[in-house]
C-alpha cells in the first residue's frame, strides 16, 4: 500500500513537472515573439497583429502600437487591414473554383474572355497569368499609373491601360511577378461567374468560410474595427488615396488575422475545391526550359529551415501583410501593418522558424 501510494505521488510530480516544462516552453515562445515584434512595432506609431498557429488551434495571438495616430486608438487584434497581394490567393481560388464547376479551363486563351487582347501572336493562358509567367507588362510599372491612380474604373478600363505595353518576354519563358495578370483573372471571374469580382469573392469564399470581417476594400463603407493606414518620410501621414478599382483582384481585399485563420483551415481542409484541384495551386510550376517558378497559383512555393513553405505577402499604399504556412508542421502565422514603412515579411519567417522549432509545437 505505501508502494502504491509512493509510485502514485511519483507519477503525480512526473505530471506536475512535465506539465509545468510544457508550459514554460509555451511562455518562452510566446515571450521571444513578444521582444522580436516589440522592437519592430513601438507602443506609439502605427503597429501590427500577429497571430500564430499550430494544428488550427491558435498559440499566440497580440496587437502592437496604434491603430489610429490622430485619436492615438492602440491596436486590437480583430482590427481589420487591407491585406494587398495576399488578395491573389483569393482570386486564384476563385478560379479553380468556377474551373471545378465547368466555367472555364486553366489552358483558356485570354482572348476568349478578351477577344481584342493584343497577344503578339502568343497564346496567353489562364495558367500563365495565376502563375506570373504571361510575360504582360505589370501595370504597376506603367508610365502615367499616377495619374488614374484615383479614379474609379471599369476592370476593362484597366486593362487597356496597360495591354498595348510591349511584353516583357514570351509566355512560359519566365517568371516575373506581374499585377496586370491578376487583374485580367479578376474580369475573367466576372465574365464565367455573371457577377463582380467583389460579389463573387464576398458571397462565395467570405460567407461561406464565416470570415465576417473581410471585405472587398472600400473608402466609403464603414468598416467596423478598420486600422488607418500610415506612410513614413520625416513623420507618418495619413496613407495615399487610390480607387481599389486599380488594383483589383491583385490587391482590393481587407481581413483581419482571425479571418486569415479561418482562410487557411478552408484551403487545409478542402473546403471549398476537392484536394485534387485545390492542389494545383501548390505546384512549383516549371517554365519552358524546365527551371521551377519557386510559384503556385496565388503562393510562392519556398523553403524554410528545410521544410516546405508556402507564402505570400503584400503591400498597399498603407499596409503590409505576410502570411506563412508550412504544410509538415501545419504551422501558420500571420502578420498584418498599418504602415507601408514597416514590412512583416523577415519577421513572419522567423516566426516561423521560432513556432517550428518549440516543443509546445510538437504537442
Amino acid at each position: 500500500m505505501k508502494i502504491g501510494i509512493c509510485k502514485g505521488a511519483g507519477l503525480l510530480w512526473f505530471i506536475v513537472l512535465v506539465g509545468s516544462q510544457l508550459s514554460l516552453n509555451a511562455q518562452d515562445l510566446s515571450y521571444q515573439i513578444d521582444n522580436k515584434l516589440k522592437e519592430k512595432f513601438t507602443d506609439n506609431n502605427p503597429g501590427a497583429v500577429f497571430l500564430v498557429a499550430k494544428k488550427g488551434d491558435i498559440i499566440y495571438k497580440k496587437a502592437f502600437g496604434l491603430a489610429d495616430l490622430e485619436l492615438q486608438v492602440p491596436m486590437e487584434t480583430n482590427n481589420v487591414f487591407e491585406i494587398g497581394s495576399m488578395t491573389k490567393q483569393f482570386t486564384a481560388i476563385s478560379i479553380l473554383m468556377l474551373m471545378e464547376k465547368g466555367k472555364l479551363r486553366l489552358d483558356d486563351e485570354i482572348t476568349k474572355y478578351i477577344p481584342d487582347y493584343p497577344t503578339r501572336g502568343h497564346k496567353i493562358t489562364i495558367h500563365h497569368l495565376l502563375n506570373h509567367t504571361s510575360g504582360i507588362k505589370s501595370f504597376t510599372s506603367v508610365k502615367g499609373l499616377n495619374a488614374i491612380a484615383n479614379d474609379d474604373m471599369e476592370p476593362l478600363e484597366v486593362i487597356d491601360f496597360f495591354k498595348n505595353e510591349p511584353m516583357d518576354f514570351a509566355p512560359g519563358d519566365q517568371f516575373k511577378y506581374n499585377n496586370s495578370g491578376y487583374v485580367i483573372l479578376g474580369y475573367i471571374i466576372e465574365k464565367a461567374s455573371g457577377i463582380s469580382y467583389g460579389d463573387f469573392v464576398e458571397q462565395r469564399i467570405f460567407e461561406k468560410l464565416g470570415m465576417s470581417s473581410s471585405y472587398y476594400a472600400s473608402h466609403s463603407k464603414v468598416i467596423p474595427n478598420r486600422a488607418s493606414g500610415y506612410r513614413k518620410g520625416k513623420t507618418y501621414t495619413n496613407s495615399r488615396h487610390i480607387s481599389y478599382s486599380i488594383p483589383f483582384a491583385s490587391g482590393s481585399l481587407m481581413s483581419t488575422v482571425d479571418d486569415m485563420l479561418k482562410w487557411e483551415e478552408a484551403i487545409k481542409n478542402h473546403v471549398l475545391l476537392s484536394k485534387e484541384t485545390m492542389n494545383k495551386a501548390f505546384v512549383n510550376y516549371r517554365l519552358n526550359n524546365g527551371e521551377q517558378t519557386d510559384y503556385g497559383y496565388g503562393w510562392h512555393v519556398e523553403t524554410l529551415n528545410g521544410t516546405k513553405s508556402f507564402e505570400h505577402g503584400g503591400s498597399i499604399f498603407g499596409y503590409k501583410s505576410m502570411g506563412v504556412y508550412l504544410p509538415k508542421e501545419d504551422i501558420y502565422v500571420i502578420g498584418l501593418s498599418n504602415c507601408d514603412c514597416n514590412s512583416p515579411t523577415k519577421i513572419t519567417r522567423d516566426i516561423a522558424k521560432m513556432a517550428m522549432n518549440s516543443r509546445d509545437s510538437d504537442k
